[in-house]
């Protein structure tokens, strides 16, 4: 599989490690009344979705960004590659 890097252009995947679904960017608020049940279901529950998924990757052979992979599950193609960064600004609340 060949992931795009946004800045480094095409990579076999071989360069990376598969972190897990892309929305462990978003952790819960520990000051929460409920942060025990929300970082529990953080920590253990997970969607096993067949499609389109946003996953989490860190270019451990290369230079050691993180990546949110948009990938289809059962065909391995990738629809689009951008920094973790860029994502977890864009998605943080306004103040």
């Amino acid at each position: 599989m060949i992931i795009n890097h946004p800045l480094l252009g095409p990579r076999d995947a071989a360069e990376f490690v598969y972190k897990g679904d892309a929305s462990l960017i978003n952790r819960p608020n520990w000051q929460a009344d409920d942060a025990a049940e929300l970082f529990h279901e953080y920590l253990y529950l997970r969607d096993n979705p067949a499609g389109q998924h946003r996953e989490l990757w860190y270019h451990e052979q290369g230079d050691r960004s993180w990546l949110i992979v948009t990938r289809n599950t059962l065909t391995h193609e990738i629809s689009n590659v951008e920094f973790a960064r860029d994502v977890a600004l864009a998605e943080r609340p306004k103040k």
